[in-house]
């Protein structure tokens, strides 16, 4: 946070009163300066200190929204350098990138290619968010206009890669609605379009030769007023694009320099192009260090697999385990009849399990009840793994779905057997391996 907790206590009108959640003035501004309350919940708060408290409270990089609807997406609003400081806020956003280089075939071979990557892990859906239409110079207006109508078809936010006023113009005028963003300031147009992005209500991105150019260009705009931005840090060459990456954000978040306080935009489709296989590499890299905005050439469902892995992993609170959600899953074709195996709800043990399970080719019904997340010892340790809450959660959730009566518990907590089988009456209770990997064979003689 910009200010400490004495600091926003002088600013306080000290009302000693209850209505803001707090005791007192002080604690209120404590609970303020570590980010557990917001400056709004004091009702007595003047306009004017609110206004200068909330922007010197707010984190070093701005929080910026593009796209709308289901589509909305939070950039930035980061605090920290590094995951284990704290957590990360804002999820990196994937792009797949169309030109009006291409003919119109590979436009809609490559828009059409997109949209089979869309599924679900671990309650979250997974797809590629944004399209990044790029407009190269000299190309025909109407061509471009029309390819921002198919990409905005898809119901994708966009990113209107273009430099050219009057055609930025254009494109804005059958996207705008979608909250797209306008990457295409520069130090010799930002003026134009900034009354273009401006005028159609949507983010500018902002691009240079260099780091000092985009300072100054940002700093131009912030002087115009606009804040709504972001920053393309793209670069030359991989090894300026990262530069750019690192330094925005620890100006930004270490010397706590605004100017720099905005979400980035790194395009791989310019600086790897025609390489899928490092601009996957990269992606990967730019999840971690600090690309807000991802553009790939392509992502298909075998290279947004680990990705979206990734990010999922690198942007969960280090302090909370991911979790998958309660339930019977069939695997390999199972139904009512198929043999039953239960284990914990922590997510690597769910994928580590299920992987085995469909490996061995066995129809069988995966059971995961609530074990708060964490892996079997632990969770038996902590009491979230017990005879009580298997036979329970069997009870409740699984005796009316299944007709099997064989459940396979996890070998590590083979003392829970006999537990199991006195609260589960008519169940047969088989002690399963101790590893995952076993799992294959177990099975396959299980049910030879």
């Amino acid at each position: 946070m910009g200010l400490t907790g004495i600091q926003i206590f002088k600013m306080t009108p000290k009302k000693n009163c209850k209505e803001c959640g707090c005791p007192t003035c002080m604690a209120f501004a404590m609970k303020v300066a570590q980010g557990a309350l917001e400056i709004s919940k004091c009702p007595h708060m003047s306009d004017e200190a609110l206004a200068e408290l909330s922007e010197a409270t707010a984190p070093p990089m701005k929080t910026i929204k593009v796209g709308a609807g289901d589509n909305e997406y939070t950039l930035g609003g980061e605090t920290v350098l590094f995951r284990h400081e704290k957590t990360f806020v804002s999820k990196t956003r994937y792009a797949v990138a169309l030109c009006t280089c291409m003919d119109d075939a590979a436009v809609d071979a490559k828009l059409a290619e997109l949209q089979k990557v869309d599924y679900e892990r671990i309650g979250e859906r997974m797809y590629v968010e944004a399209i990044y239409v790029n407009y190269e110079e000299g190309s025909d207006k109407d061509r471009y206009v029309e390819m921002v109508k198919k990409a905005t078809a898809t119901g994708r936010t966009l990113v209107l890669g273009c430099t050219d006023v009057e055609v930025a113009k254009a494109a804005l005028e059958v996207c705008k609605d979608g909250k797209p963003v306008l990457n295409g300031a520069t130090a010799a147009n930002y003026e134009a379009m900034n009354e273009v992005a401006t005028a159609a209500g949507v983010v500018l991105g902002v691009a240079g030769a260099d780091l000092n150019e985009i300072y100054d260009t940002v700093a131009a705009l912030e002087k115009a007023g606009n804040k709504n931005l972001v920053i393309d840090a793209t670069g030359a060459t991989v090894k300026e694009a990262y530069g750019n990456a690192v330094q925005i954000r620890r100006a930004a978040l270490k010397d706590q320099d605004r100017t720099f306080g905005y979400p980035t935009i790194v395009n791989l489709a310019k600086v790897a192009h025609g390489d899928r296989h490092l601009q996957q590499a990269l992606a990967s890299l730019f999840t971690v260090k600090y690309g807000s905005i991802v553009v790939m050439e392509t992502l298909d469902y075998a290279e947004a697999l680990p990705l979206f892995g990734l990010r999922q992993n690198v942007f969960t609170d280090p302090q909370k385990p991911m979790k998958v959600e309660p339930g019977v899953y069939p695997l390999n074709g199972a139904d009512e009849n198929s043999i039953c195996l239960t284990t914990v709800d922590f997510a690597l043990t769910y994928f580590v399990v299920s992987g085995e399970l469909e490996r061995s080719g066995v129809p069988c019904n995966l059971i995961i009840s609530d074990a708060g997340g964490l892996s079997v010892l632990t969770a038996w340790a902590a009491g979230k793994l017990s005879s009580t809450s298997v036979a329970k959660y069997i009870q409740e959730n699984v005796e009316d779905k299944v007709k099997s009566r064989k459940l396979v518990i996890p070998g590590k907590v083979a003392v829970l057997k006999g537990d199991i089988e006195a609260k589960l009456p008519g169940w047969e209770i088989i002690v399963g391996p101790m590893e995952a990997v076993q799992l294959v064979k177990f099975l396959k003689d299980l049910t030879a």
